[in-house]
């Protein structure tokens, strides 16, 4: 079957806007759609990995939860390891924290302390950058083990959001930006 390979303004089309989820003002971006079509799913991860390809990424590292769904996905596309960065308190061995301050209050993730070794390529990979926080948490991990961070890329940008502006020194990339 050959199909075409969507564009990013397909992909756009295809996000579903749910108002006031999870609190009224909100205006939630539904992924769902893209992952639901296989064609789409599939080109969204040709988007994320943009020019990069096999044997130039030691790993593809994913924030949780939507994270991962991408970037293990990446992962197989660039045939290489796919790292986690959780949510304190959820992975089983050493780790890394590095704790991030939110609207109200704060948040902290982990990863192994051995999830990457020092000089290693790395992709990080999340769904979506809003204020950065999270972002950035996972950037000073990755900076603590030593990766040498390619580009940090994700499928949304909401640009009235400071996200951006606390990843100065990483290369960032957005495929839709609201």
């Amino acid at each position: 079957m050959n199909q075409t390979k969507p564009t990013v303004a397909e992909l756009e089309r295809a996000i579903r806007n749910v108002p006031d989820f999870p609190k009224p003002g909100i205006q939630f971006k539904d992924i769902t759609p893209v992952l639901a079509d296989a064609r789409l799913f599939s080109g969204s991860i040709d988007l994320l990995v943009g020019s990069l390809k096999p044997g130039m990424v030691d790993a593809v590292v994913g924030i949780d939860a939507r994270g991962f769904i991408f970037a293990a996905a990446a992962a197989l596309r660039l045939e290489c390891g796919f790292v986690p960065v959780r949510k304190k308190g959820k992975l089983p061995w050493h780790t890394h924290e590095q704790s991030y301050d939110l609207e109200y209050g704060s948040n902290t993730i982990a990863i192994h302390q051995d999830a990457i070794k020092p000089g290693s390529r790395v992709l990080l990979v999340d769904d979506l950058l809003a204020t950065g926080g999270t972002a950035s948490a996972a950037v000073a991990l990755l900076q603590k083990l030593g990766a040498k961070i390619l580009e940090v890329s994700f499928l949304i940008e909401l640009s009235f959001l400071p996200g951006r502006e606390k990843l100065k020194g990483c290369p960032v990339r957005s495929l839709i930006v609201y």
